[in-house]
């Protein structure tokens, strides 16, 4: 669907984007792009899109029209209700648009047609951009901090909407999110922007296994914990952690027997993207690239 070879995106002199190695977004694909903040995951959505200058290459197929982008920031006239800007923007009636009622009602959003922008919660906002990003049905879509600045219960809620409206359908989907418990829902990939440099990209699974072993065990940074896992294969995680990689099923068992034992909580992962995306960094920061 889609190739990105050998790109390069610069502000100046200053390096935003550098992809050495080829990476390909095939149909069906749910790619998660992570980073911290200015690591060049918006540049790499607004690369794709032609919205900034690059070097390289981008091979496609896809036509403008067959690309869809949610970008972080959205500001729409007030004055006039939303339902006028609804049919304005999609240059159509609401009340001959079969496609276009079902979304409004799948998203919960028909109470607020009459409404002004301005009078939107965070959450109503980001439903109105929504609903006129998927009405396109489009190839590729793209969701640039879909859930930002939403309280937890609202960022679920949206979370369950994106995921049962693409249920079984073939659109390939770039999420770009900071919230990794997020992306641990919605993607089958993962694509790791640390300084404008790639560090991964790859299946989700396969990139955890080469990461962070079979599974983790993850428990509260206490020093008797500490104590107790000394000799464990103890890999970097949030300070609050400890996380200890395991190999396989044995490793498991030894490792549960063990804290169960000592009347210790703890949890099994095989997903976590957040020790997973402080490993990878810290691995490519020791190689020295």
């Amino acid at each position: 669907m889609l190739t990105i070879e050998n790109l390069k995106v610069t502000y100046g002199k200053k390096k935003a984007l550098k992809i050495d190695s080829s990476i390909c977004i095939e149909e069906g694909d749910r790619i998660g792009i992570i980073g911290s903040n200015g690591a060049g995951k918006s540049t790499f959505i607004k690369s794709i899109l032609g919205l900034i200058k690059y070097e390289g290459r981008i091979s496609t197929k896809l036509k403008p029209a067959d690309i869809s982008v949610h970008m972080q920031y959205n500001n729409y006239s007030n004055f006039m209700p939303v339902k006028y800007i609804i049919e304005t923007i999609l240059n159509t009636k609401i009340s001959k648009n079969l496609e276009l009622q079902e979304l409004i009602d799948f998203f919960g959003f028909r109470e607020c047609l009459k409404q002004k922008y301005s009078t939107l919660s965070g959450g109503q906002k980001q439903r109105l951009t929504i609903i006129l990003v998927l009405i396109q049905d489009t190839r590729l879509v793209c969701f640039d901090e879909v859930t930002s600045g939403l309280d937890f219960e609202t960022r679920q809620k949206l979370l369950e909407k994106i995921i049962d409206w693409y249920k079984g359908r073939n659109n390939a989907i770039c999420f770009v999110s900071h919230y990794y418990e997020e992306l641990e829902q919605l993607v089958d990939k993962l694509l790791l922007i640390e300084e404008g440099e790639v560090i991964a990209f790859g299946d989700k699974r396969e990139l955890f296994n080469k990461v962070c072993g079979d599974s983790l065990i993850i428990l509260e940074n206490t020093p008797k914990n500490k104590t107790l896992l000394k000799g464990y294969n103890i890999i970097k995680s949030p300070t609050h952690l400890i996380a200890i990689s395991c190999k396989d099923i044995r490793d498991e068992i030894e490792l549960s027997s063990l804290l169960i034992n000592n009347d210790i909580n703890f949890k099994r992962s095989c997903n976590d993207i957040e020790i997973l995306s402080i490993n990878a960094i810290n691995n490519y920061k020791q190689m020295g690239v």
